[in-house]
C-alpha cells in the first residue's frame, strides 16, 4: 500500500500544493520533486533492489480521464514528466517495476506546475538607470520575476503586476529583458527576450560667475552623446529662459541680472535624437559694486559707521579704511559695518566691495574722511573763592571750539561752549564735581581724555532721628548729606561719652544705661576737609528698663496676682499671661496687677514689659505657672454585674490621672487610674451611691470634682424553684428583696419561651400550659425604672418530666400539696 502526504491551501483563488517527499510506507521507497516548470515536473528517487524498470504516471487533480506512463530504466534515478498543462495539480506516481512486469513498491506525490510562460508587450527607458516593461497578466500568477541581462551580468526583480520596472542599470546600455510568471509551484519558462536600452545619462555641470552679468556653464562629456541641450533661468520665474543646443562642453550666458539666482538645466542626446536624464544646477551672478558709501563718525569711540545702498544679490559686503599709518578692515552681511580704533586727527579712505557665492563685485567709487581732534591736555582746576571754580586747558590742533562739562555727584550738569581755553562756574558746599574738556571740529567731538574731580567742605546732617532704642541701645538715622565720606556720632549723658564712625547713614550706639537721657551729635567728615564741627545736638532718652517679677500668688482657680519691682521713671507696666490656651495680661502704673479668668489645666509662661514714651523695654525673666486640671465635662456610670460597676469620663484638660470614687453609708469603692474608665467592685446592690473623680496634673495639682448620685440595682432574688400546677401549668417561685421591687421571670426550652411579671407585692407568677418533657432556662430578674431587665442574675436549668404515656402524668419529688407539685429533678 503506498502512503500519500499532502496539505492544500486556498489563498486568494490560487489553489497552494505544500509537498514533501513520500516514502512507501512498507518498502521505503520514496519519490520527491527538485524542480517544476509550466510544462515540466522534475523528480528523483532512488534505486529499488530487484527493480528492472520504474513506471511514471501524471494524472491531474479532480478528473477521471487516463494518463499515459512513462518508463525509466533501472540506471535511471531521475525522471522529466513533460507536456504537462500550466497552473495545474498534478497527482505523480513513480512505481519499481521487476522483469515480470511486476510491481515491486510504489511512492506518490501532488505537484502543482508553474503558470503559463508570460509575453512581454513593450519594454523602454525613461531613466538612465532603469527599463519599465509591460505584459499580459497570466492565470495563476502570483508574481513575475524581470530578468535585464547585459552580457554575463543579470539584474533580477519581483513584481506583483504590470508594468513593472528593472533598476540599478547602466546608462546607455542594452539589455535582453525576459519575464517569468510565478505561483507556489514554482516559475515557468522565460518569455521570449525583447531588448531596450537605457537613455544616456545626465552631464555632471560645473558653473561659475566671472561678472556680475554672465554665467559659464561647462561639463563632461557623456558616453554615447552627440549633443547637449541647456536652458537657464531665474530661480524665481521672472524673466524669459534662454536656451542652447551644442556639441561643445561648455557655454556662456551673458546679459544676465546681477546678484541673481538662476537655475541651469541640462541633458544629452544620442544618435537617435532621444533625450537622456535631466540635470538642474544652481548658480548666482556676481552683484554690482556698491553705490552711495556714507560715513558716519562716532567721535566719543573714535569709530566710524560706513554704510551703502544694499546691492541686490550680495550676501556680505567688505570695508576697509586707510590712512598713511594704518589699514582697518570690517565684513559685514548687512549693507552697514563699523570700523573701530580710529586714530584722531587722521585722514582716511574707504573701500567698499559687495560679495556673494559667486565673488566679489567691483569696488565702489573711493571716498575720503577726516577723524575728530584729539582730547585738550594740561587740564587745571582752582577754586579761586569760595563758590567759584576756574577749568583752563592747552590748545589743541586742527580743533574749532572747545566744550566743558561740569557734572555734580547729584547729577547736575553744566557746561561752558568757548573758543577760548579757560572757563568759569559757580559750586556749593558737600558737592563733589567731575570736570571733563573736549574739542570740536566738523567731525564731531574728541575722544573722553581725563576726567577731573573736584571736591568742597561737606554739610552738617539736619535731619538725624532716632529709628530704634532700646534699654541699651539707640539707633539713629539720617538723610545723606552733600560731600561726606564718613560720619561721626557721639553719645553723652552725665558720666560717659560713646563714639560711633561709619561711612553709612545709620549709626547703632549700644552699651547704654536704660531709663537715661543721652546728647547725641552727627558729625559730617570727609578727608580733603576734615570734620564740620559746626553740627546741631538733640536729646535722646533710652528705653525703660526690664522690670524683675517677685511674686505670682493664686488668689482663687482662676486669679492670679503678679508683683513686681518698679525701677522706671513714669513707666507702664502690662504683665502677660502665654500659653498654648491663648494671652491674658493686665496694666498697671505700680507694682502689681491681677490676672482674671486663666482656664484650668493649663501651662503658661508670666513676663512683665515697662513701656514709655521712649519705649519698651525687654521683657523679665518668666515665671511658670501651671492651674489646676479641668474636671471631666462627661461620666458615665455602667453597672456590670450585681457588685461591678463601670465608670468611664471624658478626659480632662491638663489631667494625668484620676481617683474615681462610689460612697454611701454602706462604704466606699476607690479606684486611680491614668485610664478614662475604672472597674469598681464589692458594691451593694439597692443602695444610693455619690459619684466623684479627682483629677490629677503631672505635678500633682488636684481637681476635686463631684457628679450625680448613682443608684445601684436591685438585688437579683434567691430561692428560685418550679413547681407543676394542675393545669399543665408552672409556677414559678423565688424570694423577694426589700422595697416595692417589679420582676420578671423567663423560661426558655426547645419546645419554646415562657415570661410571666407578677404584681409588686407577689414572689412568684405562674405559666399556662407548658409543654412537658423538656429542660428549661430559668431567670428571674428585677425590672430598672426604665423596664429593662438585668442581663446579670443567675440562671437556672429544670428538667419537666412527663408521667407514663399520659402527658399529665409527671413524677413528683417533695411533698404534695392542695394546690401545686414541686417539679422533679433540678440540673445544676
Amino acid at each position: 500500500m503506498i502512503a500519500t502526504r499532502y496539505r492544500h491551501f486556498i489563498l486568494s483563488g490560487f489553489i497552494l500544493i505544500s509537498c514533501k517527499m513520500v516514502i512507501s510506507a512498507n518498502t521505503g521507497f520514496s519519490v520527491s520533486v527538485y524542480d517544476v516548470t509550466s510544462r515540466s515536473i522534475y523528480l528523483r528517487w532512488p534505486k529499488f533492489p530487484g527493480a528492472l524498470s520504474y513506471r511514471v504516471v501524471a494524472t491531474p487533480m479532480n478528473t477521471m480521464e487516463h494518463s499515459p506512463s512513462t518508463y525509466f530504466s533501472d540506471f535511471s534515478f531521475v525522471g522529466t514528466l513533460a507536456s504537462l498543462a500550466p497552473n495545474t495539480v498534478y497527482i505523480v506516481k513513480v512505481d519499481a517495476v521487476d522483469k515480470n512486469g511486476i510491481i515491486l513498491a510504489g511512492a506518490q506525490t501532488m505537484q502543482l506546475t508553474a503558470p503559463e510562460v508570460p509575453i512581454i508587450e513593450q519594454a523602454y527607458s525613461k531613466l538612465s538607470n532603469s527599463i519599465t516593461v509591460e505584459w499580459a497578466a497570466v492565470a495563476g500568477a502570483s508574481s513575475y520575476l524581470l530578468t535585464a541581462q547585459d552580457g554575463d551580468s543579470f539584474i533580477e526583480t519581483i513584481i506583483t503586476n504590470s508594468p513593472g520596472t528593472v533598476t540599478g542599470l547602466k546608462a546607455a546600455t542594452v539589455y535582453k529583458i525576459s519575464i517569468r510568471s510565478i505561483n507556489s509551484g514554482g516559475r515557468s519558462q522565460p518569455s521570449p527576450a525583447k531588448k531596450a536600452k537605457t537613455v544616456l545619462a545626465a552631464p555632471i555641470l560645473t558653473a561659475s560667475s566671472p561678472g556680475s552679468g554672465n554665467i559659464v556653464v561647462s561639463w563632461r562629456a557623456v558616453y554615447m552623446a552627440v549633443g547637449f541641450f541647456v536652458s537657464i533661468m531665474r530661480s524665481d520665474g521672472l524673466g524669459n529662459m534662454l536656451k542652447e543646443n551644442t556639441t561643445n562642453t561648455s557655454l556662456v550666458f551673458s546679459s544676465l541680472d546681477p546678484g541673481t539666482l538662476y537655475t541651469i538645466k541640462a541633458h544629452a542626446w544620442d544618435a537617435s535624437g532621444i533625450p537622456g536624464d535631466d540635470v538642474t544646477y544652481n548658480q548666482r551672478t556676481r552683484p554690482l559694486a556698491p553705490t552711495d558709501v556714507q560715513v558716519t563718525f562716532d567721535s566719543g569711540a573714535l569709530r566710524a559707521v560706513i554704510s551703502c545702498t544694499p546691492t541686490d544679490g550680495a550676501s556680505s559686503y567688505m570695508m576697509a579704511a586707510h590712512s598713511s599709518t594704518s589699514e582697518l578692515n570690517c565684513s559685514t552681511s548687512t549693507s552697514s559695518c563699523i570700523i573701530p580704533s580710529l586714530e584722531c586727527g587722521a585722514e582716511y579712505s574707504l573701500s567698499v566691495i559687495a560679495s556673494n557665492e559667486a565673488g566679489l563685485s567691483m569696488p565702489a567709487e573711493a571716498v575720503t574722511f577726516k577723524t575728530v581732534p584729539c582730547a585738550p591736555e594740561s587740564v587745571t582746576i582752582e577754586e579761586a573763592e569760595p563758590g567759584r571754580l576756574s577749568v583752563s586747558w592747552s590748545n589743541v590742533d586742527l580743533s574749532d571750539y572747545y566744550v566743558v562739562f561740569v557734572k555734580s555727584d547729584d547729577g547736575l550738569e553744566v557746561h561752558c561752549n568757548t573758543s577760548r581755553t579757560q572757563c568759569y562756574f559757580q559750586s556749593d558746599c558737600g558737592f563733589t564735581y567731575f570736570i571733563s574738556v573736549f574739542a570740536y571740529n566738523r567731525a564731531g567731538q574728541s575722544p573722553l581724555g581725563d576726567i577731573f574731580n573736584h571736591t568742597t567742605a561737606p554739610c552738617c546732617p539736619r535731619d538725624f532721628s532716632p529709628v530704634f532704642v532700646s534699654g541699651d541701645t539707640v539707633q539713629i538715622v539720617w538723610s545723606p548729606v552733600r560731600g561726606a565720606e564718613m560720619y561721626e556720632t557721639k553719645a553723652v549723658d552725665w558720666s560717659s561719652e560713646l563714639l560711633c564712625n561709619d561711612t553709612a547713614t545709620i549709626c547703632t550706639l549700644s552699651a547704654l544705661h536704660c531709663n537715661t537721657l543721652y546728647n547725641i551729635t552727627v558729625y559730617s567728615f570727609s578727608e580733603t576737609r576734615g570734620s564740620n564741627t559746626s553740627c546741631a545736638t538733640k536729646h535722646v532718652a533710652t528705653a525703660p528698663c526690664s522690670p524683675e517679677i517677685i511674686s505670682v500668688s493664686k488668689d482663687t482657680v482662676s486669679v492670679i496676682r503678679v508683683q513686681w519691682l518698679a525701677n522706671n521713671d513714669d513707666a507702664t507696666y502690662t504683665v502677660s499671661a502665654k500659653g498654648e490656651a491663648g494671652i491674658w495680661d493686665c496694666t498697671s502704673s505700680g507694682n502689681s496687677c491681677t490676672l482674671h479668668n486663666l482656664p484650668c489645666g493649663s501651662l503658661f509662661s508670666i513676663s512683665a514689659v515697662a513701656s514709655t514714651e521712649a519705649g519698651l523695654s525687654l521683657p523679665s525673666y518668666s515665671v511658670p505657672l501651671e492651674t489646676a486640671p479641668c474636671c471631666p465635662s462627661d461620666l458615665s456610670v455602667t453597672q456590670v454585674t450585681q457588685s461591678v460597676t463601670n465608670i468611664s469620663w471624658s478626659t480632662g484638660t491638663g489631667a494625668r490621672t484620676y481617683i474615681t470614687a462610689l460612697e454611701s453609708h454602706k462604704g466606699q469603692a476607690r479606684c486611680h487610674t491614668l485610664q478614662n474608665s475604672c472597674l469598681l467592685g464589692c458594691i451593694t446592690c439597692g443602695t444610693n451611691y455619690t459619684v466623684s473623680v479627682k483629677a490629677i496634673s503631672e505635678t500633682g495639682l488636684i481637681s476635686d470634682c463631684i457628679y450625680r448620685r448613682f443608684s445601684s440595682s436591685a438585688c437579683c432574688p434567691t430561692g428560685v424553684k418550679l413547681y407543676r400546677l394542675d393545669n399543665n401549668g408552672i409556677r414559678i417561685y423565688w424570694r423577694m428583696s426589700e422595697g416595692s421591687i417589679n420582676y420578671t421571670a423567663d423560661l426558655y426550652g426547645s419546645k419554646g419561651n415562657f415570661t410571666c411579671t407578677p404584681s409588686v407585692t407577689l414572689s412568684y407568677c405562674d405559666v399556662t400550659e407548658i409543654p412537658c418533657g423538656d429542660v428549661y432556662t430559668v431567670v428571674v430578674s428585677p425590672l430598672t425604672d426604665k423596664g429593662s431587665k438585668l442581663t446579670f442574675c443567675p440562671k437556672k436549668i429544670y428538667s419537666v418530666t412527663c408521667s407514663g404515656s399520659s402527658v399529665g402524668m409527671v413524677i413528683y419529688k417533695g411533698k404534695k400539696n392542695a394546690d401545686h407539685h414541686q417539679v422533679s429533678q433540678e440540673i445544676k
